[in-house]
């Protein structure tokens, strides 16, 4: 198929045209003045996001780098921690933990639902001598299209010392999130999602109350280290050589995030969400999450049992040139997810929601065309006409 692809994924996700244009400047010198007022004005930009004041790195990594990051910067061997997990990247948040020494205890909650509060109270309730350091959970978890209500279990918290650490790398400025005004403590994102540039850049906000836990964290670290990154920062530097041309993207599309409003950002990737269910639902396909937890990320489908989701995904591509993610593990093949994270437009949604229509009648299944798409179509009618 000629053309660019329609990447519906939950990242990397497509690139806008200023983006791409930043990105192909010359090079400059990454201990020089230039770059020092780049690296500047885009950790304020990404504190923007993060809404906080406190403290921020960038690092050269994807989001799971960060998430390395954040465990051997603020727990140590032997710390008991309890992992909030709602799926694929709830384990693996547990899982590095556990690579680096910390004991973990793991909630689990079915996949395609959310995290219930309550349970995490429970769990530091009962720890009575404060044994726990640190509560991980997963913000947006792409494996199954669920946000979990960070707000929710900060304030299960009470006044339990533990830090709460997020992984929000597919999240951030796609669900709301308020690292100061919530008490967040350790929060992580990504590049090649809600930001629009690809991947290779990831994000590590830390309070000072984390800050003081790492000054007597055990964990060994080299790069990874936010006392090294923090005195470089200073000086308006990374340790070691940064990826320039992502920090151009990131600057331009930082400029394009606060040109639109974080609060419309969050609204847009909402209304994505509410449209393409509105359209799914009425080509009688089920979800795996419940409404009230819905990704605004992505939508995770259930697909028809025939033929499954990987055919209707692969037709997709070869037909239309275009990209829908599939089920991890137990998943695999029982859905499909459509992305509507960063730069996703609603006339791109349309067609998607379209050829799904196309794709669906190909394997037999009783469908009345366009029944979907005009759902989708009075939705955005609606909306534009307020």
């Amino acid at each position: 198929m000629i053309g660019e692809q329609y990447l519906l994924l939950p990242g990397p996700t497509p690139l806008p045209d200023r983006v791409a244009r930043a990105m192909s400047k010359p090079m400059v010198n990454h201990r020089g003045p230039e770059f020092k007022e780049i690296l500047l004005d885009c950790t304020e930009g990404v504190k923007k996001i993060y809404r906080t004041q406190q403290n921020l790195i960038i690092f050269p990594s994807s989001g799971s780098g960060a998430l390395e990051a954040a465990i051997v910067n603020f727990v140590s061997p032997g710390d008991k921690v309890l992992a909030v997990s709602i799926g694929v990247f709830g384990d693996r948040f547990a899982k590095i933990a556990a690579e680096f020494g910390a004991v973990v205890d793991k909630i689990e909650f079915t996949w395609g639902t959310a995290a219930d509060p309550q349970q995490v109270r429970d769990k530091l309730q009962a720890d009575v001598n404060k044994e726990i350091k640190a509560v991980l959970v997963t913000q947006n978890e792409t494996s199954t299209g669920v946000f979990n209500d960070i707000k929710a279990i900060k304030e299960a918290m009470g006044d339990h010392p533990a830090l709460l650490m997020v992984d929000a790398v597919s999240g951030l400025a796609a669900v709301d999130l308020r690292m100061d005004e919530w008490g967040l403590d350790v929060v992580v994102s990504g590049s090649q999602k809600a930001f629009m540039i690809p991947p290779g850049l990831s994000f590590l906000g830390f309070s000072e109350k984390a800050l003081q836990v790492h000054k007597k964290c055990q964990n060994p670290r080299f790069y990874w280290d936010v006392t090294n990154a923090l005195k470089y920062l200073e000086k308006g530097q990374n340790p070691y050589t940064p990826a320039i041309s992502l920090y151009y993207g990131l600057h331009e599309a930082l400029q394009m995030m606060l040109e639109e409003g974080l609060d419309q950002i969050i609204a847009r990737h909402e209304s994505c969400r509410d449209m393409v269910r509105a359209a799914v639902k009425a080509m009688g396909l089920r979800f795996l999450a419940a409404d009230s937890n819905a990704s605004p990320a992505l939508t995770s489908v259930i697909a028809p049992e025939d033929p499954g989701a990987n055919k209707i995904r692969k037709y997709m591509n070869e037909e239309f040139n275009i990209i829908l993610a599939g089920g991890q593990q137990t998943l695999d093949n029982v859905i499909f997810r459509i992305g509507h994270l960063g730069y996703v437009r609603e006339l791109d949604l349309l067609a998607v929601l379209a050829a799904l229509e196309m794709a669906l009648l190909k394997f037999g299944y009783k469908l009345e065309l366009g029944v979907g798409v005009n759902q989708a179509q009075q939705f955005l009618l609606k909306k534009h006409n307020q």
